[in-house]
């Protein structure tokens, strides 16, 4: 067994290989030189080239010799010369560019992915402790007459491996485990003899090439169809059904991979979320039970909207899944099933919000706000029904709608003496069109008021001093909006009619010193993990003015004094422990939406819990056919906790108040 650090893929050397004339073999009915033979597409010659190249590769640890080789004929002139004496810079962790374009990872989109995260890997800080690393990816077990590879092999401990070579041994089965090596973008599984590749290969969501030259495979698993990065399947010298070996001569591997994805059979649904409890059940027997105790719900959910979901950035849906026309009855049907008073989704363009939420959910008793993002202010028509932005529904029969606000994150940046007008905020923050709507409601029975805010933050990573500056700005407006919601007279008591049908007066409305004591609620797509500076400043109140996620720009006070708050905010799900994700894709699985509420008034009583961590292992991303976006929904039910001059009195022995 060898492993060698620098390896050229197939795909990349530097000549054509012998015998490259065998290239027209096996195609169509005509005989050899003919011309029929000789019209072949481009995606086929590519296959039968690198089919040669495989084939040359069977003497023992081939390409570990090769890439020795290459390295001892490395020139002196080659290597550069340093000075000893300097000091070695820092490993940069972001680009400094500030210009306000996608970072370059992603510079052909404008939301995150299958293969752009939303979040970058933290860089390590110098006092944290490395995980161990290798010097080397690649690992090359070619051509050693291997007979068999046990599922416990040490061979699957190496989860970092990026290019593994079994080609050329005597295997007749690969077993599943395989999967458990997921950084793997070339696997060459040539020369042996297989009959079967097993379906959880499907799980190597990083392959680009996997090589099957000549086994004895008759048919591929439909699980392959998730494999949306793969450029090259290796399947010439396999007596592969022509059906499948059609579609690869014709129309190359994406084509194969798309109609394996399509053609694959729906999995079994996974069980029911379960709902955490984090009060006891005498408490909540002693909740139900007392007539004063004000529950209500709250959920949040990024729908993931039309226009981003296309097969390029989600290639492993199954595109019958994918369609909008699919994902919307999920979507509708899942947000009524938990019957929330109220629903803060994001990612909802105009067209479905006007066209298909607010019509269909009438019908359930909520009534709508919505604002689309700032963009579309600039765009055509025809284009701006498309816009994406943010929509709060209501049970209009419990709660009367006192207000509504729009927060533009990039205008209220302009409107601050403190931003001077720099590169970064014009470069980075006022670039971004991300919006907040916050709502104002009375309980049309109880007086009790709420503030629920709902908001999508800038995704891309490089700019998480923006994700910092958004959320500073729209605390900074939230407090302006409930110390202003404070000062709004109660409404009048209302009446009841007691057990004879007389009129008695009702519980007195509650009265607010401040827009603190109102319950307040955020419902988010933050894009930021819980180790950012953005959970930071919302849960711990503060952020120092060198916080790292400012990433050495300057914003005004942020960045001289520090960020501050006196909301006393907490996530709904910190009780119970951060769920394990609420986005779900092969480039990132994290939690990134959250529902935030004002602990000084407001109590969590439980939250929707994780999705079955036994049906994750067998999907390598959401959407699918059972979850319609990339994110999953959280919802949280809360108790209102009165303020103390508001508490009724005491009951007496005889039951009276």
């Amino acid at each position: 067994m060898q492993h060698h650090q620098h390896q050229n893929s197939l795909g990349h050397y530097p000549s054509t290989p012998p015998n490259s004339h065998l290239h027209a073999q096996g195609l169509g009915n005509g005989s050899p030189g003919s011309a029929a033979s000789q019209i072949i597409s481009p995606q086929w010659q590519q296959q039968l080239l690198k089919c040669e190249m495989s084939r040359s590769s069977r003497s023992p640890h081939h390409r570990a010799r090769a890439s020795a080789m290459a390295s001892r004929t490395v020139t002196r002139s080659a290597i550069p010369i340093t000075n000893p004496n300097s000091k070695a810079s820092p490993p940069t962790t972001e680009p400094k560019s500030t210009n306000s374009s996608p970072s370059l990872h992603s510079a052909s989109v404008n939301h995150p992915s299958s293969t752009v995260p939303p979040v970058a890997e933290a860089p390590f800080r110098p006092t944290a402790s490395r995980p161990p690393s290798n010097n080397w990816t690649s690992l090359d077990m070619g051509g050693v007459n291997i007979k068999n590879l046990p599922p416990t092999s040490g061979l699957f401990t190496f989860t970092f491996l990026v290019n593994l070579y079994l080609n050329h041994n005597a295997l007749s089965t690969v077993p599943g485990e395989i999967a458990k090596l997921k950084h793997l973008e070339l696997l060459d599984l040539s020369g042996n003899s297989l009959t079967s590749v097993p379906g959880e290969l499907g799980m190597l969501t990083r392959l680009k090439e996997l090589y099957l030259f000549d086994n004895h495979i008759i048919t591929l698993p439909p699980d392959l169809g998730t494999l949306h990065q793969l450029q090259t399947i290796g399947i010439e010298g396999n007596p592969l059904e022509p059906s499948l070996k059609s579609i690869v001569q014709k129309d190359g591997t994406r084509a194969l991979i798309s109609y394996l994805r399509d053609s694959c059979p729906v999995p079994s649904p996974p069980p029911e979320r379960v709902w955490k409890n984090l009060v006891s059940p005498a408490e909540r027997d002693a909740m139900a039970s007392d007539p004063h105790v004000e529950t209500f719900s709250v959920l949040a959910y990024n729908i993931l909207c039309e226009k981003a979901a296309t097969e390029r950035m989600y290639g492993y849906t199954p595109s019958w899944a994918l369609s909008w026309e699919y994902r919307k009855e999920l979507i509708l049907t899942e947000i009524m099933n938990y019957e929330a008073d109220f629903l803060c989704l994001q990612e909802v363009d105009i067209a479905q919000y006007e066209d298909y939420f607010i019509q269909h959910l009438k019908s359930q008793d909520y009534e709508g706000v919505y604002w689309p993002k700032s963009r579309y202010k600039t765009m055509a028509e025809s284009d701006r029904r498309q816009v994406d932005g943010c929509a709060t529904f209501y049970k209009a029969s419990k709660y009367q709608l006192v207000e509504k606000q729009l927060i533009e994150f990039s205008a209220t940046a302009m409107q601050r003496q403190d931003f001077k007008k720099t590169d970064d905020m014009f470069n980075r923050v006022l670039g971004k069109d991300h919006i907040a709507v916050v709502c104002l409601f009375e309980n049309k029975e109880t007086g009790t008021r709420f503030i629920i805010a709902n908001t999508h933050i800038t995704w891309d990573p490089v700019f998480r001093d923006v994700k910092l500056v958004q959320t500073g700005l729209l605390i900074d407006e939230i407090e302006k909006i409930a110390h202003s919601f404070g000062k709004y007279p109660p409404p009048p008591p209302k009446r009841a009619d007691d057990d004879s049908g007389n009129s008695v007066p009702s519980r007195p409305p509650p009265h607010y010193t401040d827009g603190t004591k109102i319950p307040l609620v955020i419902a988010c797509d933050l894009n930021s993990v819980p180790e950012s500076g953005v959970y930071e400043f919302l849960s711990n109140g503060s952020v120092p003015h060198n916080h790292e996620d400012f990433m050495s720009h300057m914003y005004g006070k942020y960045t001289s004094e520090g960020m501050r708050h006196k909301l006393g905010l907490k996530s709904a799900y910190a009780g119970a422990g951060e769920i394990p994700m609420t986005n779900y894709v092969p480039s990132f699985q994290g939690v990134i939406d959250y529902i935030w509420y004002s602990a000084a008034n407001v109590g969590v009583n439980a939250v929707l819990g994780e999705v079955d961590q036994g049906y994750l292992e067998k999907v390598v991303g959401f959407p699918n056919a059972h979850f319609p976006s990339d994110h999953v929904c959280i919802v949280a039910e809360f108790r209102v906790k009165p303020p103390k001059d508001t508490r009724p009195a005491a009951s007496n022995s005889n039951g009276t108040h």
